[in-house]
């Protein structure tokens, strides 16, 4: 598990400077990282190092990522914020 310190830096880390990608991965990572398991942790991690363009597509959907884990933790983004979305 990502001990405080390092919560922290991912949370600062999901600050892309794209909306559209700050209003996906903001919320995320202070709310469901911290709850997540080690290894979604890390896999998470990975996610934010790859570059905004690619995040840019995946999350909109216009491409899906070739690593089965990115895939997957995209989803659970997407998943999530659909999920915490107050209906109107």
């Amino acid at each position: 598990m990502l001990n405080a310190t390092e919560l922290r830096r991912q949370v600062w880390h999901s600050r892309r400077g794209m909306l559209e990608l700050d209003v996906l991965l903001g919320p995320f990572s202070v709310h469901a990282l911290p709850l997540i398991s080690a290894d979604q942790q890390q896999i998470y991690v990975r996610l934010l190092s790859q570059q905004d363009p690619d995040l840019f597509t995946w999350f909109m959907g216009s491409a899906t990522s070739d690593d089965k884990e990115l895939a997957a933790m995209v989803k659970q983004v997407q998943d999530y914020a659909q999920s915490s979305q107050v209906p109107a």
